[in-house]
C-alpha cells in the first residue's frame, strides 16, 4: 500500500504539470477548436488530480490505522496503543502528512470547481490553470521534499507516538477545518487572478466566488475557535488566547478575509474598490501559505508547531514567485480595475466599509509585525526577540473597541450619502439604551474612573484592562441594540403588509434578503465573543499545596481535597485530583482534574483540565503534580468570568454565515415610481436590480 501511495503521488504531479502547461497552451492558443481540445485534456487531467491524490492519502491513512511501521512517518506519529481516531488523525500530525493533506483538499475544491465549469468556460478553465499551479507547488514538495512515503531500513516493532498535546478530540477535527479554510482561499484567490488575467468583464467573477469565500471564512474561523478551545482544555494555563504565533498566522488571513468579505459589497453595488479587492484576495491566500509555513516549516517557536525542518525556503520562493505573477497582472491590465463611481459623503456605508476596511487592515498588520518581529529581529541583530502578549493587546485592543464602534454605526448609514436627521433618529434609541448599561455597570460598582489617574499610557495593567471590558460592553450593547432595531423597524413594515405578527414580519424581513440580514446575525455573534474576551480583566487565580481536606479559596469557591488517585493503560499512565466544589458553602459538585505521562513520548505530561462552567463565569482547575521537594499535590484553580460568551458567539456566528449562505426567499419588487424604489431599497442595502416599474 505504501509504495501505491508513492506512486499515485508521482502519477497526481504529473497530471497536475499537464493540467497547468497544456492549460496555458489551450489558453493563448489562436486556434479555437484545438484550444478548446487541448483546454479539455487539461481539465479532466485535472479531475484525475483528485483520484490519484486521494489514493495516496488513503495509503497513508491504511498505513497508520495497520501500524506499519516500516514507513518513517507513521513511526514518528503512531504507535500501537494509540486510539484509532487518533491513529486516523497522524495524517496531518507531522509535516509530510499535513502537506499531503493539503494537497489532497485542494485536489477536492479543484473537483468541485471543474465539475462546475460550465458556469463560465473561459473564466473557469484560466481559474483551473491557476489552482493547477498550485497544486504542482504542493505535489513538488510531497514528492522530493516531504515525502510522507519514507521507507526505514528496517521495520520498527512500534512507534514514538502521536504527539501528547494532540491526543484530544478536538484536534481530531481542529486541523480539518483549519485546512479547509486555508486551502479553501485558494479558490477566489484564482478566480480573483483569472478574472485580472483575461479582464474578465463585470463584477461576475465575484458572484461565483462569494460562497466560495464565506464557506472557506466560516472554516477558518471555526478551525481557530477550535484551537483557542483545545487551548483552553488542554495547555492548562488558564486562557484560551496566547498570541502564539501560529495562533497568529491563523488569524491573519481570517482578518483579511473579513475585510475583504465587506469590501467585495462596494464593487457588487457601486463598481468601487476593485483594485483594493483584488489585493485584498492576493494578500489573504499569501497569508495562508504564510501560515502553512509558520505551522509546519518551524520558522518560529510555538507550542501549536508540531514540526521543525529545513521546507521554509520552499515557501519563501513560492511566496515570492505569487506576489511577481499577482504584481505583474496588475500593472499590465490595472485600468481594467477602473471603479465606476467615487466616495460622496464621509456619512454614507461606503465610508463606513472603507474605514471598517483600515480597521481590520491595521489589526492585520499589528499582528503580522508582533509575529515576524522575531525572524527580523534575528536578521539583523542575529537574534531573536520575542514579543509577547502586552504588545499584541496594547496595539491590537484600542483597534477592537473602534471596530465594534464602526459595527454599531455601519448598518444605520445609506448608500452615497446619509443626512445627520435620519442618523440621529435612527441612533437615538440604540445609544439610550447603551447609556442604561452602563448606568448598571457603575451601580454594579464596575467604575473604571477610578484608575484613569494612575493610567498614563496604553498599558496591560489591571486598571487599563478594566477599562476596555468597560468600553467594549458598552459599544457591544450599542451594536446589539443597533441590529435589534434594524430587525425590529423592518420587521414592523412587513407585519403591516402581511397582516401577521412582529416575529413573522421579522422572518419574512430575513428570507427576502439573507445576505444582509445572515449577516447582522454574524455580527451579533462577534459581540457576543467580544463581550466574552471582555471577562478577561476579571480573571482571578490561585495556586497551593493541597493535601487530604485542604481548602483552597478563590473568589466566592471553595475547593476541598478529597482523594488523590493513579492509573494506567497501555497508552499512558495519570495522576489525578478528587476536589469538592463549594459556591457561598453550597456543594455544587465533584471535579476530576487529572495529568497524564505518556508512555510513547518518554513520559511527556498533559493536563486534562476541570472546568465547571456557566454563562456567568468558569471554574477552571489543574492537577499540576506533586511538589519535589514535599511530595504534597499542587493545585491551581481560575475564576475566568463571561469565557461561555466566547464559544456561543463563535456558534451564533456560524448559525448567521449559513443564514447569509441561503437563496433569497423572493425577489424585492416595488409599485411605487422606480426612481422612488432605488431609492429606498439602496438606503435598505437591497437589491436594486431587478426592481419593477
Amino acid at each position: 500500500m505504501p509504495l501505491l501511495g508513492d506512486f499515485c503521488l508521482i502519477v497526481a504531479l504529473a497530471l497536475a504539470g499537464y493540467s497547468f502547461v497544456f492549460g496555458i497552451i489551450a489558453a493563448v492558443s489562436k486556434d479555437s477548436g484545438a484550444g478548446f481540445r487541448l483546454g479539455e485534456t487539461a481539465r479532466r487531467a485535472g479531475i484525475w488530480i483528485f483520484f490519484a491524490v486521494t489514493i495516496a492519502a488513503f495509503a497513508l491513512a491504511w498505513a497508520a490505522m495497520n501500524n506499519d511501521f516500516s514507513l518513517a512517518y507513521v513511526k514518528a506519529h503512531s504507535n500501537r496503543a494509540l486510539p484509532t481516531a487518533y491513529k486516523f488523525a497522524a495524517l496531518w500530525s507531522g509535516q509530510e502528512g499535513s502537506l499531503l493533506f493539503w494537497s489532497w483538499l485542494l485536489a477536492c475544491y479543484g473537483l468541485v470547481l471543474r465539475l462546475r465549469h460550465k458556469v463560465d468556460r473561459r473564466l473557469v478553465a484560466m481559474t483551473s490553470i491557476i489552482v493547477a499551479g498550485i497544486q504542482v507547488f504542493f505535489l513538488i514538495l510531497c514528492n522530493f521534499v516531504a515525502n510522507p512515503f519514507g521507507m526505514l531500513d528496517r521495520a520498527a516493532l512500534d512507534g514514538n507516538g502521536l504527539n501528547p498535546l494532540l491526543q484530544y478530540p478536538e484536534m481530531v477535527i481542529h486541523p480539518p477545518m483549519l485546512y479547509l479554510g486555508y486551502v479553501g482561499f485558494s479558490l477566489p484567490f484564482s478566480f480573483a487572478l483569472a478574472a485580472l488575467i483575461i479582464r474578465y468583464p463585470g463584477e461576475k467573477w465575484i458572484h461565483i466566488t462569494r460562497r466560495w469565500t464565506m464557506v472557506t471564512w466560516l472554516f477558518l474561523g471555526f478551525g481557530i475557535s477550535l484551537g483557542a478551545h483545545w487551548a483552553y482544555a488542554v495547555l492548562g494555563w488558564g486562557g484560551y488566547w496566547g498570541w502564539d504565533p501560529v495562533e497568529n498566522a491563523s488569524l491573519l488571513p481570517w482578518i483579511t478575509g473579513t475585510a475583504f468579505l465587506h469590501s467585495v459589497m462596494m464593487q457588487e453595488k457601486r463598481g468601487m474598490m476593485k483594485k483594493w479587492n483584488v489585493w485584498l484576495i492576493f494578500i489573504t491566500f499569501m497569508l495562508t501559505i504564510l501560515g502553512t509555513m509558520l505551522t509546519r516549516g518551524g520558522a518560529v517557536s510555538s507550542v501549536h508547531a508540531f514540526a521543525q525542518s529545513a521546507i521554509s525556503p520552499w515557501f519563501y520562493w513560492f511566496l515570492g514567485i505569487v506576489f511577481v505573477v499577482c504584481l505583474t497582472f496588475f500593472i499590465l491590465n490595472r485600468d481594467h480595475l477602473q471603479a465606476e463611481n467615487r466616495l460622496e459623503s464621509l456619512v454614507s456605508r461606503e465610508s463606513s466599509f472603507l474605514f471598517n476596511n483600515l480597521v481590520l487592515l491595521g489589526a492585520c498588520f499589528a499582528v503580522l509585525c508582533g509575529t515576524l518581529f522575531p525572524l527580523l529581529s534575528e536578521a539583523v541583530q542575529g537574534h531573536k526577540i520575542t514579543v509577547g502578549p502586552p504588545f499584541f493587546n496594547k496595539v491590537v485592543i484600542p483597534i477592537g473597541l473602534f471596530l465594534i464602534f464602526l459595527t454599531a454605526v455601519g448598518p444605520l448609514l445609506a448608500w452615497r450619502s446619509t443626512s445627520w436627521g435620519s442618523l440621529k433618529r435612527n441612533f437615538a434609541w440604540p445609544a439610550g439604551i447603551s447609556l442604561v448599561v452602563t448606568s448598571a455597570l457603575v451601580v454594579w460598582n464596575i467604575r473604571p474612573w477610578q484608575g484613569l489617574s494612575r493610567v498614563r499610557e496604553w498599558t496591560t495593567g489591571l486598571e487599563t484592562a478594566q477599562i476596555f471590558s468597560w468600553m467594549t460592553i458598552l459599544f457591544s450593547t450599542l451594536v446589539i441594540m443597533t441590529i435589534a432595531s434594524e430587525f425590529i423597524r423592518g420587521g414592523r413594515v412587513l407585519q403591516g403588509k402581511l397582516n401577521t405578527n412582529l416575529f413573522s414580519g421579522m422572518y419574512h424581513l430575513t428570507r427576502r434578503n439573507m445576505r444582509r440580514y445572515g449577516g447582522y446575525v454574524v455580527h451579533f455573534g462577534f459581540i457576543l465573543v467580544m463581550i466574552g474576551i471582555a471577562g478577561l480583566a476579571f480573571n482571578q487565580d490561585k495556586e497551593q499545596e493541597m493535601g487530604l481536606g485542604d481548602k483552597l479559596q478563590i473568589g466566592h469557591y471553595t475547593l476541598v481535597g478529597q482523594k488523590y488517585t493513579q492509573d494506567d493503560n497501555a497508552n499512558y499512565g495519570s495522576e489525578a485530583a478528587v476536589l469538592d466544589v463549594y459556591k457561598n458553602g453550597k456543594f455544587l459538585g465533584t471535579l476530576f482534574p487529572e495529568l497524564r505521562f505518556f508512555k510513547a513520548s518518554g513520559g511527556q505530561p498533559d493536563h486534562i483540565v476541570a472546568n465547571h462552567s456557566t454563562l456567568v463565569e468558569d471554574l477552571y482547575v489543574i492537577y499540576e503534580g506533586r511538589n519535589t521537594e514535599t511530595d504534597r499535590p499542587i493545585i491551581k484553580a481560575f475564576v475566568n468570568p463571561l469565557v461561555s460568551w466566547v464559544w456561543i458567539g463563535v456558534l451564533v456566528v456560524m448559525f448567521g454565515t449559513m443564514v447569509a449562505l441561503v437563496p433569497n426567499a423572493e425577489q424585492i419588487r416595488s409599485t411605487v415610481p422606480v426612481s422612488v424604489a432605488l431609492k429606498a431599497m439602496e438606503e435598505q442595502g437591497l437589491e436594486p436590480a431587478r426592481v419593477g416599474k
